[in-house]
């Protein structure tokens, strides 16, 4: 998969597809983007062709059109984007460091929880 932030319309776009929780066609994402702005089929079908290239979306061909599905969920993008972050820094123990202090009493929580879930690799 691309490691880059999708851009505003493949956000918009995958955004609808991990929202529906099935696999769905240019068609209907093309409809629910429609009740907030002004765009065109051929638009979004680009959109999710490039997503499929990229390998953001899967896709199997239903009759004449495809119909696609997400590769990863929301949280594994997020995951990625956080990982390629922190390879960016030159100190990582001081990035994380930065990000740890910065954290809500929420994001805190959900830290701690993760932990619980998932230790940190060797520990176990």
């Amino acid at each position: 998969m691309a490691g880059q932030r999708f851009g505003d319309l493949e956000a918009a776009v995958m955004d609808r597809m991990w929202s529906y929780g099935r696999p769905a066609n240019v068609r209907e994402v093309l409809e629910d983007l429609q009740q907030t702005r002004t765009i065109a089929y051929t638009t979004v079908m680009t959109v999710m062709d490039n997503l499929h290239k990229k390998g953001w979306l899967r896709r199997t061909r239903q009759g004449r059109a495809y119909i696609y599905e997400p590769v990863s969920s929301r949280e594994g993008y997020t995951a990625k984007l956080m990982r390629e972050a922190l390879a960016t820094s030159d100190n990582q123990a001081a990035a994380l460091v930065h990000f740890l202090s910065d954290l809500s009493p929420g994001e805190a929580e959900a830290l701690q929880t993760a932990l619980k879930v998932v230790p940190p690799r060797g520990t176990t």
